[in-house]
């Protein structure tokens, strides 16, 4: 198994980990494993042409990565203004994902798995205060997915890091800001340290998928039970995933904090231009590709609905938490 990631890295490397344990204990040691950070076997972001050539059998990672081959691999990760953790799962197992995720991914020899999901993301660290939309030229960051295009559009200078290298760059001046994952990740990987201000949330990750996907050619040569145990334990895991995300960003938040991290929120101009400039972004993505379009069209019905359940619901539900808890 070979991932885009350092093996240690919360929720993510250390989950791989756990997977191929779940695989090794569920078959009694019939299907065993070899885990291989990033870097380890091949470099981080060839992790997909490792396992579609054979070299490895399966990788964990996060489909977005591997958007130069197919620009829907974005769609089964996040997308700007997007599906939530919730959101995507339903769409996956319960709407048409799953199948469409599989079609794209046939022309390379290889079968997805829904791993987890890291829900709400950060939007990023900072070495200097965005106070409107002027103050977005000209900065570099590193971020990843369809929110670096957005963010280019805008003047940013984006580049694409790999993971285990994203603090040295900070800290180093390499770029002015980087995004990764949440409190509990960023904490691990030490970017408190790095940059001063912390503005979240994530407009381009309202929940990053993960994947565990596997080299066809191996996975059919597989007989039927070991096949399924794979299955069952991809399932497994992204129910541990996600709630190892859930909890730990939560409980890491104010430690982050307490760190001397200042928190900030999006000034209301630039949420306007990235909204903005998001729709444009999309409307260009479905243009490039006929399997990006297919795609995008589904996930752009579901949403409607999502939204209007979450106005609904979700968003009335926190308010009157967050009173209730003011209140007693």
């Amino acid at each position: 198994m070979v991932m885009p990631w350092p093996k240690t890295t919360p929720g993510l490397g250390t989950n791989a980990s756990r997977f191929a344990e779940m695989v090794e204990k569920m078959s009694g040691g019939r299907l065993t494993m070899t885990v291989y950070g990033a870097g380890e076997l091949v470099p981080a972001f060839e992790s997909l042409d490792a396992v579609q050539t054979g070299t490895a059998d399966i990788m964990h990672a996060t489909p977005y990565y591997w958007a130069g081959k197919s620009p829907a691999m974005h769609f089964f990760t996040t997308t700007p203004f997007g599906l939530t953790a919730e959101e995507l799962a339903g769409w996956l197992y319960k709407g048409d994902g799953m199948a469409l995720w599989r079609e794209a991914y046939e022309p390379f020899g290889v079968i997805p798995f829904y791993a987890g999901n890291s829900r709400i993301q950060a939007g990023g660290w900072f070495n200097k205060e965005i106070n409107g939309l002027a103050d977005l030229s000209g900065l570099k960051m590193r971020i990843a997915g369809l929110g670096g295009e957005v963010l280019r559009r805008l003047g940013v200078n984006t580049v694409l890091i790999a993971p285990g290298e994203i603090t040295p760059a900070l800290m180093a001046g390499t770029v002015d800001a980087a995004e990764w994952v949440g409190p509990w990740n960023d904490r691990a990987f030490g970017l408190q340290r790095a940059a001063r201000y912390y503005y979240v949330p994530a407009f381009h990750e309202p929940g990053a998928g993960l994947e565990l996907t596997v080299n066809r050619n191996s996975f059919e040569a597989l007989p039927e039970d070991l096949q399924a145990i794979v299955e069952a334990a991809a399932a497994a895991i992204t129910t541990e995933t996600v709630a190892d995300f859930a909890y730990n960003n939560i409980v890491s938040f104010q430690p982050l904090l307490d760190e001397g991290v200042e928190l900030r929120f999006w000034p209301d101009d630039v949420v306007e231009a990235l909204g903005r400039t998001t729709w444009e972004v999309m409307a260009d993505l479905a243009a490039s590709d006929p399997m990006a379009a297919k795609v995008g069209a589904s996930v752009d019905r579901y949403l409607v609905d999502c939204d209007r359940y979450a106005q609904a619901f979700d968003k009335r539900l926190f308010d009157m938490r967050t009173r209730a808890l003011a209140a007693g």
